[in-house]
């Protein structure tokens, strides 16, 4: 028994110098993290509170309205027009929401302006705007939409959020928005997207989205919180982060049951749009 001890104790030190390395990949930020208080244990209206089928579409300013009417922190998504200015739309294709042809950045703000969502009479707001109505009522939760892998929207939308006096933060699925973050605006509070890509058919044996579901690009952008698929809550990494001291946020929850699955076990909920007022 004696010849395999050495052996054994080899292995033991190898597996404890990988799952340090593990642990080393996946961190959160540990220094310096800025305040986030204000989403403490916060349910967080998903594109604002909407209802498509009934005249308040998403990300639109009634939805917005609606969510702060409630108390509700607000969710909203940020992508550039043709002519560089910051809009809130989540889509890149313009179809589902204003049944016109194209992607949002093949057009002009002020052609943007004109469409209407979901055939109401209210159109793709800018993001100026935007934060001129919600007026730090509620804290705000601005991802950035990088279906055109450009970070340039990041410095526009943070151009605007350096003159606002409300609650912030900002997350993206894409690490490049967070590593302009932490680079160009390290006060801000930065969130990773992610969920278990590499369990999707068109993601499955990609090395990326191994990294991506195990958020091991957390070496190069150190995130404060992880915004995690609320069913894929047992993801090892998520878990391992929590217990190193990043918030977590789960999305999108879509009914009563689905806050039941999680509540107790996220700092953060971010939520479609139906009743919880027997959770608050």
């Amino acid at each position: 028994m004696t010849k395999f001890r050495k052996p054994i104790k080899i292995l033991a030190v190898i597996l404890i110098v990988l799952f340090g390395m593990y642990l080393f990949l996946i961190a959160p930020r540990m220094r310096n993290k800025p305040d986030m208080s204000a989403f403490d244990g916060a349910f967080i209206a998903h594109r604002g509170y909407f209802d498509n089928e009934k005249g308040i579409p998403e990300n639109s300013l009634p939805s917005f309205e609606a969510a702060i009417e409630k108390g509700f922190a607000i969710e909203l998504d940020i992508q550039l027009s043709s002519d560089g200015v910051a809009m809130v739309f989540h889509d890149a294709d313009l179809d589902r929401v204003c049944g016109v042809k194209g992607k949002i950045w093949d057009y002009t703000a002020a052609d943007l302006k004109e469409m209407k969502l979901f055939g109401t009479e209210q159109t793709i707001p800018t993001f100026e705007e935007t934060l001129a109505l919600i007026d730090g009522r509620v804290p705000l939760l601005v991802e950035y939409k990088m279906d055109r892998v450009d970070t340039a929207v990041c410095a526009a939308g943070q151009a605007l959020l350096d003159e606002y006096e409300g609650e912030y933060m900002m997350q993206c699925f894409d690490p490049r928005a967070l590593l302009w973050y932490k680079k160009n605006a390290p006060q801000v509070a930065r969130g990773q997207l992610a969920e278990k890509f590499w369990e999707k058919d068109e993601y499955s044996g990609k090395p990326l989205y191994l990294v991506l579901t195990y958020m091991l690009e957390n070496v190069a952008t150190r995130p404060d919180f992880i915004s995690y698929k609320a069913v894929h809550k047992d993801n090892i990494s998520l878990n391992l982060c929590r217990l190193m001291g990043a918030e977590t946020a789960c999305y999108t929850l879509k009914s009563a049951e689905e806050l039941e699955y999680v509540k107790g076990e996220f700092d953060m909920y971010i939520f479609d749009s139906f009743d919880i007022s027997q959770y608050r």
